[in-house]
């Protein structure tokens, strides 16, 4: 018992408590504690009001990510033990970090039975510990709400982790809709940055495939000589160093998704090898003889234009339309500017929490610098500033100065740098938005700095600001 005699209590946080994978593990959970089922939505009011000994919570739970809120509810708790039902190695590495107990998702009964176990007995022992803590005197601050509260509170809408506000992301997530019934090969294409990988998880997360295992890997970040290893796996002997045989990632992802990042970086020998597995479901570990059935779907990715490679004959035509049957482009951050700040508020309000701090706010010419940039990076490069201007900003206020943008100006001219990164389609009056925002923040708000840089007389610029809807900062027009 963990609790002057009553039971212990578990807190179980999914996507899909009618899963038979989900239902399995419930009848072990009940077995030994009062168990809660909680979805992804409900997880924070759970963790919150329920004295949970032991929380167990999927890695994607629809709309949350389970590892950030397990990592929360054991730094707010000292007695709470966090396990997490993970498909992937980079998740269990990156849960490790947070200190929780990683399980793989299709943990068979027995193991899970023995971890809870192990689990319940060390929260009795941190309430004890807890227990002494408080008889001492000692005094720990009350559970908060965690950093993962729902996306409306930043006006987003969220499709599985996708957050946004902008009509070019809810075409996306339209597109993605379309595809949740279907099986179908799927090439994402985007900018570095943009979310591939998110919309790739989202894609497994809504198909028929959500119970199965999703394994990404980047081709990019693998040796020439080892992508064919790492994939399709080898024999003992196969080479140099194989000591021993390894099953590879298509059969670790068998009845899920494989996601081919940076798909563009395969060799010609390993498109080959792509093609034999969509055509006829069949892998060939290096060095074997022969050949094992692979239930797999392909999720691809690249910044690259495939397109091109195939007219530089670089990408075979074949495989290029086997992996394009349903393609899905992200826009880059630049075309989706109603994005930026709300994106830029949850990512600054996440970073301060994790540093300890209260929540920082952004200024009125930091929002302007944010809206202005050209975001090259896209929505990783805007999680990086915002992460180094929670680090930085004094006071809570987050300026212009904290945001190491790369908002340069010619000295000799005293012109912006860089107003050409227009999103294609634009207007006019759009490209006049664009300019006046971007020569705002490079003018850190003040009007008649930016009067100057733009050749206009003060007046001129107060009235096309209004003309554009641009709100500037009531100190702005004095230096």
């Amino acid at each position: 018992m963990s609790k002057s005699g009553q039971r212990p209590t578990v807190v179980l946080l999914c996507h899909d408590a009618r899963s038979a994978r989900i239902i399995a593990a419930l009848q072990v959970l009940r077995e030994l504690a009062d168990t809660t089922v909680a979805s992804g939505d409900e997880a924070a009011d759970a963790i919150t009001c329920l004295d949970a000994d032991v929380i167990v919570a999927d890695e994607w739970l629809g709309t949350r990510d389970g590892r950030t809120l397990l990592a929360w509810a054991c730094q707010s708790s000292s007695t709470v033990v966090g396990i997490l039902l993970a498909s992937s190695h980079t998740a269990a590495a990156a849960a490790h970090l947070d200190g929780l107990v990683v399980l793989p998702k299709l943990v068979d009964p027995g193991t899970l039975k023995t971890v809870l176990t192990l689990a319940l007995d060390s929260a009795a022992l941190r309430r004890r510990m807890r227990s002494f803590e408080l008889q001492r005197g000692e005094r720990h601050p009350p559970l908060a709400h965690p950093a993962v509260e729902p996306a409306e509170v930043d006006g987003l809408e969220s499709y599985e982790g996708l957050l946004f506000r902008s009509a070019a992301m809810r075409a996306v997530t339209k597109t993605l809709r379309e595809l949740e019934d279907s099986d179908v090969s799927i090439l994402i294409q985007g900018d570095t940055g943009t979310g591939k990988e998110l919309a790739a998880r989202a894609i497994h997360a809504r198909s028929r495939r959500r119970e199965g295992p999703f394994v990404p890997i980047n081709l990019g970040a693998i040796p020439d000589g080892l992508r064919e290893s790492e994939l399709f796996g080898h024999v003992r002997g196969a080479f140099t160093g194989a000591a021993g045989p390894r099953s590879g990632l298509f059969l670790g992802a068998d009845r899920g998704s494989l996601f081919l990042d940076e798909v563009g970086d395969a060799s010609p020998a390993l498109q080959v090898a792509f093609l034999r597995v969509l055509e006829e479901a069949t892998i060939t570990p290096v060095g074997a003889d022969r050949s094992r059935k692979v239930d797999v779907r392909i999720i691809s990715a690249t910044n690259q234009n495939l397109a091109q490679l195939v007219r530089e004959k670089r990408f075979r035509r074949d495989l290029y339309y086997r992996l394009n049957v349903f393609p899905v482009r992200l826009p880059p951050l630049r075309d989706r500017v109603e994005d930026v700040f709300p994106l830029a508020k949850r990512f600054l309000r996440q970073a301060s929490r994790r540093l300890g701090r209260e929540p920082a706010v952004i200024s009125q010419e930091g929002r302007l610098a944010l809206e202005a940039h050209g975001w090259e990076g896209n929505v990783r490069e805007l999680r990086s500033v915002m992460e180094r201007a929670a680090l930085v900003c004094k006071a809570g206020v987050v300026k212009a100065a904290d945001l190491p943008l790369a908002l340069e100006v010619d000295a000799e001219q005293e012109r912006p740098v860089g107003l050409h990164s227009v999103p294609n389609g634009s207007t006019m009056r759009d490209m006049e938005r664009h300019i006046l925002l971007r020569t705002l923040a490079l003018a850190d708000g003040n009007q008649s700095q930016a009067a100057r840089i733009l050749g206009l007389h003060e007046s001129t610029l107060r009235f096309r600001l209004r003309r554009a809807g641009i709100v500037a900062p009531k100190r702005a027009s004095g230096s």
